[in-house]
């Protein structure tokens, strides 16, 4: 039982040591948020510190050629691991648990299984995956996709970020792209994230397992019109891409309403940006999710054609490219039953995207989820008493014994 691995009241204390110990690493004064793009001073400061609690453990750490890191709590060559982690990086300015509560949980885990005397018989792999947000290179997953094959290592190393500087340089070295022999090692995933959502919290429980991961991508499209001047061009003359971009917008929003699924545009470029200019170009980018794939295509579909009857209207040309997108993935579900049952914990799906949802076809795989209070995810509003981190740590370490010596 998970009341079995800790004295109670110790392991909130020691997750809230290891916890600040994070804390101010990257983090906005102003937002309160995190700017921890991937491979950047602040994420890379983060790796280091994975690199010596790893070392402090006694686990080795090795690197897959794609930016992920792996510590090893048996041989590394070894087969049938159990790999447990997930990511460091953050969206613009958002919240301290997305990704890192997985990785802290999961050295905490390692510390109440030697606390009690625990010997795996599988190997135990902790991993640290790059690029999950796709905030600085766009596309989400990087490094789970690369190590899965998912994405070309050619089209990985030529991703550039805003100020230019490809994948490949920021990681060093061209990305080895889809190392089959090393997912062939790994028996089973989990990855424990703070939940995005208030689930949880309605059923009164700390801890989740999850059922699967609704369909999601990423669309850009390019809206491109007539550059003038703001004050004497008249109304009726004008080709602008920014009543194209706008009319998307709430078309999305209408078309997602209306099927029960989600749509999103956080993220717009507007050249040449000026107050006093009519817009030559802007370029937006649509993350759409809904609970099935045919639902989430009719979606996209819907969309497009709103964005090419106004661009018909408003004399602009548009071009629409897909940047990413994932299937349904449903978790392995003897092994969700298995863990709900262990845990006594809910089942429940999410609309977010993790590495798990690559991960998950290539091996059985499993998610836990830990309670957030606020509900609010990608925000500094994002939260996690210290309270239910022990719980997740408990149950983490509970699933780990469960699949590694059993």
């Amino acid at each position: 039982m998970l009341s079995d691995f800790v004295v109670e009241g110790a392991l909130p204390n020691k997750f809230r040591t290891l916890w600040d110990e994070l804390a101010p690493i990257g983090r906005d004064a102003d937002s309160g948020g995190y700017l921890r793009y991937a491979l950047t001073e602040p994420e890379r400061e983060l790796r280091a510190w994975f690199r010596a609690q790893a070392q402090q453990r006694g686990m080795p750490v090795t690197e897959d050629g794609n930016g992920n890191l792996f510590a090893h709590w048996g041989d590394p060559e070894a087969a049938d691991a159990v790999l447990t982690g997930s990511h460091f990086d953050s969206v613009p300015h958002g919240g301290a648990y997305d990704g890192p509560l997985g990785i802290v949980s999961a050295f905490l885990a390692v510390d109440e299984l030697r606390a009690t005397g625990v010997t795996p018989i599988r190997p135990l792999v902790l991993a640290a995956f790059v690029e999950e947000e796709g905030a600085r290179f766009g596309v989400p997953c990087l490094g789970s996709r690369l190590l899965t094959g998912a994405l070309p290592a050619d089209r990985a190393a030529g991703l550039r970020d805003a100020a230019g500087v490809s994948f490949a340089e920021a990681l060093g070295d061209r990305p080895a792209g889809a190392r089959p022999e090393l997912l062939g090692r790994f028996g089973a995933f989990v990855e424990l994230h703070v939940e995005q959502g208030r689930a949880l919290v309605e059923a009164d429980a700390p801890v989740a397992v999850a059922s699967a991961i609704w369909p999601h991508g990423r669309w850009r499209f390019d809206v491109t019109g007539e550059g003038n001047h703001a004050g004497t061009t008249r109304m009726a003359d004008r080709r602008d891409p920014m009543l194209t971009y706008a009319f998307t917008v709430l078309a999305a929003n209408k078309e997602a309403r209306l099927r029960g699924a989600h749509a999103t545009v956080g993220r717009v470029a507007v050249e040449p940006n000026a107050t006093n200019a009519i817009p030559s170009k802007v370029t937006g980018w649509l993350d759409a999710r809904a609970a099935d794939p045919q639902t989430l295509a009719d979606l996209v579909e819907a969309v497009r054609g709103k964005l090419a009857e106004r661009a018909r209207r408003d004399g602009t040309e548009v071009t629409v490219t897909e940047e990413s997108a994932t299937a349904l993935v449903a978790f392995d579900r003897g092994l969700a039953r298995r863990l709900a049952t262990l845990l006594d914990a809910p089942v429940l799906p999410t609309g977010a995207g993790h590495d798990a949802g690559l991960l998950a076809a290539h091996l059985p795989t499993a998610m836990l989820f830990v309670r957030n209070p606020s509900g609010v995810s990608h925000s500094p509003a994002e939260a996690a008493t210290d309270a239910d981190c022990a719980a997740g740590v408990r149950a983490l370490a509970a699933v780990l014994e469960e699949l590694t010596c059993r």
